[in-house]
């Protein structure tokens, strides 16, 4: 299951200051809100996360990885296999038969498994 965080702009803010003054206020926001936003001069350089938030976002950049890793395998393999039909002796020739036909066609072109 894909983790869903609100966007940058919507989580609690917390400034440099108050996160080394307040760190108790900024773990009890944090647990409540599961992550907040640290800025330094109003801009936001880095975001805490609470451990159970940031063990969940690497279990799913594991999965995305492992079905991308999957997918990539899957197109890797058909890539193969079409390249071996082109590689035959025989489809140069049939190349070279259906450019010379110019449009006509003894028997209908077969679109592949797809269609």
């Amino acid at each position: 299951m894909i983790t869903t965080l609100p966007a940058l702009h919507d989580l609690p803010r917390q400034n440099a200051s108050q996160v080394k003054n307040k760190w108790g206020e900024v773990v009890r926001q944090v647990r409540q809100s599961g992550s907040v936003a640290i800025t330094n001069h109003a801009a936001v350089e880095m975001v805490l996360l609470d451990a159970a938030t940031y063990q969940q976002l690497t279990e799913d950049l594991q999965t995305l990885g492992a079905r991308e890793q999957t997918v990539l395998a899957e197109l890797s393999a058909r890539f193969d296999s079409r390249l071996a039909v082109l590689q035959q002796p025989e489809a140069a020739q049939q190349v070279g038969d259906l450019f010379a036909a110019r449009g006509r066609s003894a028997r209908r072109p077969k679109a592949g498994a797809s269609f």
